[in-house]
């Protein structure tokens, strides 16, 4: 039966191959953004983090910085 199921009449290794590259594909593919998101979260904390609570203000109201914040935690 386990036969069966990995062989699929002739076609099995097509199947199997195709299943294996689009997993792994797609593995390298979410490793890659999440290492390139902590980069650049990691950079934002770095320019932005310590600024005091005027500057932080100031930073809030600019646009880029809205839509940076609307999904990271406040400043």
């Amino acid at each position: 039966m386990i036969n069966e199921l990995l062989n699929m009449n002739g076609y099995g290794s097509y199947v199997w191959s195709s299943f294996s590259f689009t997993i792994l594909s797609f593995s390298i593919l979410y490793v890659i953004v999440k290492l390139q998101y902590i980069k650049e979260k990691n950079k934002f904390i770095a320019k932005y983090g310590s600024l005091d609570t005027k500057k932080a203000k100031i930073a809030r109201t600019q646009i880029i910085n809205q839509e940076i914040l609307s999904s990271s935690q406040s400043i």
